[in-house]
């Protein structure tokens, strides 16, 4: 990673309250990113607040200090109140795109300025202060390095949201964006106290019944295209209902596909209850899906990318989808 830049570290330090937003339906490293950062922040002497619009999913309890989130925005706006000039400062982690911030985006962006702190390739620039640094493991990796330009301690449960954070978004140390810092700093966490079994066993190993029904609905729908290169799968309103399930316990279905030998990229589209459409795009060759992702207002990484449809149908959502991946690979031959 880059030298941090002074007038990023500068208004960091003027900061007296500083609230940590991150992206709606967070996962592992954003949740680990805000928490992380959070106590460093607190550790010289700053009063934080960690804004989320809903509770933290099951998946994530086990996080050091996910029961600490405010999830009230009239909260917010009283820990922001009668803040002088420089004392206040909005940090948006691992979020490319200000929609990502969910519902109250713009009563979030007026109450101060904001930095933004993200690895993804920006596709929709926002933020009066930017951090960006694409190709980057994961957000956790950077606020480690922001700590150590800060000079600032990394606690013990800093270090476990740390390694939660880089072990999530690396796919535990397998994707490509996984480059010899980032070993570096998982090793400094380890000699911090961090244990890799409980880290990845409280990651991997925390299903819940109505996961496994869901699962097992999700597969029967996979279906493979482009002479087995292309696999699909797709998550439908209904399911949840016959599982039991929570969109939640959805989590990490795309790698099912995706584990196909001959398979280069995956597909997976969620419906969700407000009418939205997820799709979550995953890839294991030279396929660049970040490409196809930001076709529809997406973005992400070249082997883990994702969009979301806005009124339309799942059905609909899917043939457009699968026509840009076909198209691409396509020009790839």
């Amino acid at each position: 990673m880059k030298a941090i830049p002074e007038t990023i570290l500068e208004i960091i330090r003027r900061a007296e309250k500083v609230v940590l937003l991150t992206h709606v339906r967070p996962d592992g490293d954003a949740l680990g990113s805000a928490f992380a950062l959070r106590d460093i922040l607190e550790g010289i002497g700053k009063e934080t607040l960690v804004f989320l619009e809903e509770p933290v999913s099951f998946l994530y309890a086990f996080m050091p200090g996910s029961g600490r989130v405010c999830t009230d925005i009239d909260e917010v706006k009283k820990f922001t109140s009668n803040c002088s000039a420089g004392s206040l400062l909005l940090v948006a982690l691992d979020v490319g795109d200000k929609d990502r911030l969910g519902r109250y985006q713009d009563e979030l962006i007026s109450l101060g300025p904001l930095l933004v702190i993200d690895h993804h390739l920006p596709y929709n620039v926002f933020g009066d202060y930017r951090l960006i640094e694409v190709g980057i493991s994961s957000t956790g990796e950077m606020v480690y390095e922001l700590a150590l330009a800060l000079r600032a301690t990394v606690t013990l449960p800093s270090a476990k949201n740390l390694f939660a954070a880089i072990c999530s978004d690396t796919g535990s140390f397998r994707y490509e964006s996984t480059k010899p810092r980032t070993m570096h700093i998982a090793a400094d966490l380890l000699q911090m106290g961090v244990h890799p079994n409980e880290i990845s066993s409280a990651l991997y190993d925390n299903s819940r019944l109505p996961r496994l029904h869901l699962l097992k609905e999700v597969l029967d729908t996979l279906q493979l295209y482009a002479d087995g290169r292309v696999a699909v799968v797709y998550l439908k309103d209904d399911m949840l209902n016959r599982a039991q399930a929570e969109m939640d316990d959805a989590e990490g279905f795309v790698e099912y596909p995706r584990s196909l030998r001959q398979v280069e990229v995956a597909i997976f589209f969620k419906e969700h209850k407000d009418g939205q459409v997820s799709v979550s795009l995953r890839s294991k060759s030279d396929f660049d899906v970040s490409e196809v992702a930001r076709i529809f207002g997406g973005g992400g990484h070249r082997k883990a990318a994702g969009c979301r449809f806005r009124d339309e149908e799942l059905a609909m959502v899917r043939e457009r989808v699968l026509a840009a991946v076909n198209a691409r690979l396509a020009a790839m031959d």
